[in-house]
């Protein structure tokens, strides 16, 4: 994680459909995430998810320029489950929490989602780490086949009630 203390600087707004293509052509993960790479790309979570009722796409906006996309997509009344893509280039500066935490304020607050809910792999520690930070808990455990290779992952979620809003503005 970079030492600097992050911009905050960071819009989040609905998707545009002309911001699809700018994300298909972002550049690759690194090694260690590329098996997240598919999320990113023409049959990835934005063909998945885009056409799916009571789904939010959003895109992060930092200097002009794309540097995540996220999604809430209601499973029941009053949940949703939370995904977040975030540029390769953008990855280990901090970004992912002010973003996720723009996130869950819109869930929670504009959506009046009582739970969300998210799977992380269970080799992404430092993505694990960052939702603990946040209040999620632990509450599972699954393998699921994603692009023909078994995956592990755990649940984890949080209620509306343990959402700390963040204390910084966004600018």
């Amino acid at each position: 994680m970079n030492s600097v203390e992050p911009d905050r600087r960071v819009r989040l707004r609905r998707i545009h459909i002309s911001d699809v293509t700018t994300i298909e052509t972002w550049p690759a993960y690194p090694p260690e995430f590329a098996d997240l790479d598919y999320a990113l790309r023409k049959t990835g979570w934005i063909t998945e998810f885009s056409t799916q009722p009571d789904t939010w796409i959003y895109v992060a906006e930092h200097s002009n320029e794309l540097i995540a996309l996220t999604i809430l997509s209601a499973t029941a009344h009053g949940e949703a489950e939370f995904r977040i893509a975030l540029r390769a280039d953008k990855l280990g500066h901090g970004l992912g929490r002010i973003i996720t935490d723009q996130t869950l304020a819109i869930g929670f607050d504009e959506l009046g989602l009582k739970r969300i809910y998210l799977f992380v792999r269970k080799n992404n520690q430092r993505a694990s780490a960052l939702y603990q930070g946040l209040n999620f808990l632990h509450c599972g455990e699954s393998q699921i086949l994603v692009n023909g290779k078994q995956t592990h992952f755990i649940a984890m979620e949080l209620f509306a009630h343990d959402f700390i809003k963040p204390m910084y503005k966004n600018e």
